[in-house]
């Protein structure tokens, strides 16, 4: 039977680990907050782009939200009284529901960067503590001026279908638009 030298299984290991690294996503400059005044007690932070921002955050919100057919599919995967009942219909007029808007992410003045857009956050049950956006991108735990991967400052997608517990999973059912 062959040993194994400690010497190739070492450099296995850091070539193994450079890939990976390699592989991360960049981050971009972001501002995370919990609610408007969070934002505007940021220092540097203008208080009409602060409400500007969560605006547009708290407009896409019922549009680009997971959409669930039960209040318990909701909470399964972002807890108790974190979820309230959308403007939406399902297309046999049941109700939908969607998570509560936990924060915003804001970054359209940040870095000079004019693609990156406000847009809602949420905290899922499985980690509460970090943010997530509509389309289930990590936006971190950290909030006021941070770094995010870049994926995460993607415009989020309407959400047109209702979906099942599990973390915004994958199986879903068309709903109207029309409000309540």
């Amino acid at each position: 039977m062959k040993r194994w030298n400690s010497v190739p299984a070492a450099l296995v290991m850091s070539v193994s680990l450079i890939a990976l690294t390699a592989c991360e996503e960049p981050k971009v400059d972001a501002a995370v907050f919990e609610s408007l005044q969070q934002c505007k007690d940021e220092p540097g932070m203008l208080a009409d782009q602060c409400e500007a921002n969560f605006n547009e955050a708290r407009n896409q919100h019922a549009a680009v939200a997971p959409k669930y057919t039960s209040q318990e599919d909701c909470q399964a995967d972002f807890g108790d009284g974190r979820c309230e009942q959308a403007p939406y219909k399902t297309t046999s007029g049941g109700s939908v529901f969607m998570p509560l808007m936990m924060g915003y992410m804001m970054g359209s003045m940040l870095g000079g960067r004019s693609s990156m857009i406000s847009q809602p956050l949420y905290r899922p049950a499985s980690s509460p503590n970090n943010f997530r956006t509509a389309d289930n991108r990590s936006a971190g735990s950290t909030t006021g001026r941070t770094r995010v991967a870049s994926s995460a400052t993607s415009r989020p997608s309407f959400k047109s279908s209702t979906i099942r517990r599990g973390g915004f999973g994958s199986s879903g059912r068309r709903f109207g638009s029309g409000a309540t």
